[in-house]
């Protein structure tokens, strides 16, 4: 792939030259500061290439936030370190979401053990809601159910962040302890995914429940497959009993939030504007129900009547807001965010393992 990639770079770099394109000058500092920020280097043919891929992002960037100062968007986007690289790639390396053809495995994966010791919520989807006279907010950051963004880097390993800081919010929440917990277990060790190159979350979730998982600080993250597992059995950091799914629709996906706490979702992250995006309420109307990309809604609010999901990312904290998004919500279940809502279920009487 990379030699392919090259090639590529080589060949464009060449049309480039042969049309006459001519860089804007007045960017080249620019340019510089944010090859520097990011730690990019390049060979002399690819530079032309990825300079050309960079501009165009930032005239971009330019157009979409002249719209939105004139009322045409509700989200912002900026420069980050994705600025070099085409949609195409990104989806290609950054989102690792694969849906599960077997959705119903679920349904069978139910809690072991004592029923009323874990949230057994009936998420009513018929009932009334005005949200317009009453609206809620709820960020679970403020219990401490969440931990810090982490970037998983070149690797399609978003399935792996959003089961783990979906189970971390549940042990919090069952504990009172947050953990953190290894990403690179579930990537190095659950056969049923597919490490770097994607998962599905019902997978994840499975693995954990059948092995328990080790926390980052015992077994830390790489970013790399592949690799042999490492898993510690002396040293499990979190166990579950099992896992649910949540009713699709944004109904029962905001009873969720409420009742139950943090819960992993996947959505259609294929646009420019999600990879770009820097504030405000993302409402893409292009997006789809084709899911791509796994993440963690960790609350909900509003912002002068308009509604938003809290959700956090996997892409590092210069991304977004700080490793953040706020989705629109009640539009739609735009960009899918309710279609695959799953969360695991931990048992306040299970033993807690010794924490490493």
């Amino acid at each position: 792939m990379k030699l392919s990639l090259f090639l590529g770079c080589v060949l464009l770099s060449i049309l480039v030259v042969a049309s006459g394109h001519t860089f804007d000058s007045t960017l080249d500092e620019d340019w510089k500061s944010w090859k520097s920020q990011y730690e990019k280097q390049y060979t002399e043919e690819e530079e032309t290439y990825r300079r050309m891929i960079w501009e165009d992002n930032v005239k971009y960037i330019e157009q979409h936030n002249l719209e939105y100062s004139m009322g045409k968007h509700t989200f912002t986007v900026g420069m980050n370190q994705f600025g070099d690289l085409t949609t195409k790639e990104i989806n290609e390396h950054m989102n690792g979401f694969r849906p599960d053809k077997a959705i119903n495995l679920a349904e069978e994966e139910f809690d072991e053990g004592d029923e009323d010791d874990v949230d057994n919520v009936v998420f009513d989807e018929d009932a009334e809601t005005n949200d317009d006279l009453q609206v809620e907010n709820i960020d679970w950051r403020t219990r401490n159910w969440v931990t810090p963004v982490q970037n998983q880097g070149n690797c399609g390993s978003c399935w792996a962040f959003s089961a783990t800081g979906a189970i971390e919010g549940q042990w919090a929440k069952r504990h009172g302890q947050l953990i953190s917990l290894s990403e690179q277990n579930l990537v190095d060790c659950d056969s049923g995914n597919d490490g770097c190159n994607g998962g599905t979350l019902w997978k994840a979730f499975h693995y954990v429940k059948e092995n328990g998982i080790n926390s980052e600080k015992t077994y830390p993250y790489t970013g790399q497959s592949n690799l042999q597992c490492k898993f510690q059995r002396n040293k499990i950091a979190a166990r579950i009993n099992g896992y649910r799914s949540v009713g699709q629709t944004e109904k029962a996906l905001k009873d969720a939030v409420h009742s139950i706490g943090p819960i992993a979702v996947a959505v259609d992250a294929t646009h420019k504007s999600f990879h770009l995006y820097r504030g405000g309420i993302y409402y893409e109307p292009n997006c789809s129900f084709q899911l791509t990309h796994a993440m963690l809604v960790v609350g909900y609010g509003s912002e002068e009547r308009d509604s938003y999901w809290l959700v956090k990312n996997s892409w590092g904290i210069d991304w977004g807001l700080s490793g953040y998004i706020k989705m629109a919500k009640d539009r739609g279940n735009n960009c899918g965010i309710a279609k695959d809502a799953v969360y695991p279920t931990v048992s306040a009487s299970q033993v807690k393992p010794e924490v490493y």
